[in-house]
């Protein structure tokens, strides 16, 4: 995929087209994906998901930005085409796929308009994309946009890597190659070439060469695990949508647990501690960034699942993403918490010295699930109090009187059977 594409997608997205493009499919779409190279962005729903019903106008915007491209938009009620959602393997609403004529690709980013349209991006052009002018390259960079680039001749051992990785994460990330000489335009190529970077959070990181191995698996390991690594931003923001995929990255996922209001805005006690922590990794990249994936959460729910406790806020939350545990800092007061203090609590986790607490163990899921459907129920008691009590009032209200009755029906029939023996004795 060309960088025109890319451009005609922001310029649709600009315009703002009126009216949704989004096109209702039936049980011949399996016929239809087979007709020709169209390339499909489907959103696989069912009519009562509340998480469908809040996808819709998110999924209207997407197909209004995707209007002039080739991709086609298009949605599948799975409660009347079940053989559909069979045939690809639909296990929850909503499931959003990419689909060629032979290929399908699970979208597992966050629910808004611009994840879904870098994914479909991403998955409508070639695993890496060539970057021919240096205008192209300032235009991506100016998007401030995560990418990694391959600066050199298309051939060689390192060319293969990026190549084999790069098809293998062309759903997560956006992968480029370029000259030298265009590269130089942009960053400083102060290495020999071949080379490899990723540009993020406005610098640029390069790949560490082991050029001493000879082995194409030892090399397609290294690069794999270090594109796994940085894929994220410095301190992105941490949601359920997203993070399983930060999950992968197998690193302690450093949490700053703070909550927007309603403008997506965070108070300036939380911005501050929020800022703080951001700054020990901004500071510290080279010492921490290995061991620890920093991020912050606007939303304390998913932070207070992990810990399974409602968590007093502004919070600090280190998350084990191989185990499955996690560490909480003594000093309960975040507003409080240094630079120093956080540092020594990092060393302490990274060298195993730290309370660790949760984990995958049954008794710590079963509590955790019962956290979280006890969690459920009070958030819909304070939503809608009557509704509450009309769903588990009304089924709990029957089962009362269907055991009533059995338990009635046990009784009358023991005193039924004590009058028999009663007039029986007295005919005797």
């Amino acid at each position: 995929m060309n960088l025109l594409f890319k451009f005609l997608v922001i310029v649709s997205i600009l315009v703002n087209c009126s009216g949704s493009k989004v096109l209702e499919l039936s049980d011949k779409f399996p016929t239809i994906r087979k007709q020709g190279n169209t390339q499909w962005l489907v959103m696989f729903y069912a009519p009562w998901c509340g998480h469908c019903k809040r996808l819709e106008p998110v999924w209207a915007q997407v197909s209004q930005a995707l209007y002039r491209t080739n991709l086609r938009v298009g949605r599948i009620d799975c409660t009347r085409f079940t053989s559909i959602a069979s045939e690809f393997s639909i296990s929850g609403f909503p499931t959003i796929k990419f689909i060629t004529s032979d290929n399908d690709f699970t979208y597992h980013g966050d629910r808004n308009k611009e994840d879904i349209i870098n994914f479909a991006l991403r998955m409508a052009g070639p695993p890496v994309q060539q970057v021919t002018r240096p205008e192209s390259l300032a235009n991506l960079k100016g998007m401030n946009q995560l990418f990694f680039m391959y600066v050199g001749d298309q051939e060689g051992p390192l060319w293969d890597s990026f190549n084999n990785v790069a098809t293998k994460m062309q759903p997560h990330s956006f992968f480029y190659v370029t000259t030298k000489e265009i590269a130089g335009s942009h960053v400083n190529i102060s290495r020999d070439l071949p080379a490899v970077f990723v540009h993020k959070d406005n610098l640029h990181y390069f790949y560490s060469i082991d050029m001493n191995s000879s082995d194409p698996d030892h090399l397609n390991n290294t690069m794999y695990n270090w594109i796994n690594e940085e894929r994220f931003a410095t301190f992105p923001k941490i949601t359920r949508g997203n993070i399983n995929e930060i999950l992968q990255t197998k690193k302690y996922i450093v949490l700053a647990v703070v909550e927007e209001d309603k403008a997506h805005e965070v108070p300036q006690d939380m911005l501050r501690f929020r800022n703080m922590v951001e700054s020990v990794i901004s500071k510290n990249r080279e010492k921490y960034h290995r061991y620890f994936q920093f991020g912050w959460v606007g939303n304390p729910e998913l932070a207070n699942s992990i810990a399974m406790k409602v968590l007093p806020l502004p919070y600090l939350l280190v998350l084990n993403s191989t185990t499955n545990h996690h560490h909480i800092p003594e000093e309960e007061d975040a507003l409080q918490m240094t630079t120093e203090y956080l540092e020594d609590f990092l060393e302490r986790i990274h060298n195993q010295s730290a309370p660790v607490y949760g984990g995958n163990s049954l008794i710590v899921r079963l509590y955790r699930t019962y956290f979280e459907a006890r969690t459920s129920l009070s958030d819909m008691w304070r939503g809608n109090p009557v509704l509450t009590t009309v769903l588990f009032g009304l089924p709990l209200g029957f089962l009362s009187l269907i055991l009533y009755s059995i338990c009635c029906a046990d009784i009358l029939d023991a005193d039924e059977d004590e009058e028999e023996e009663l007039l029986h004795e007295k005919k005797e």
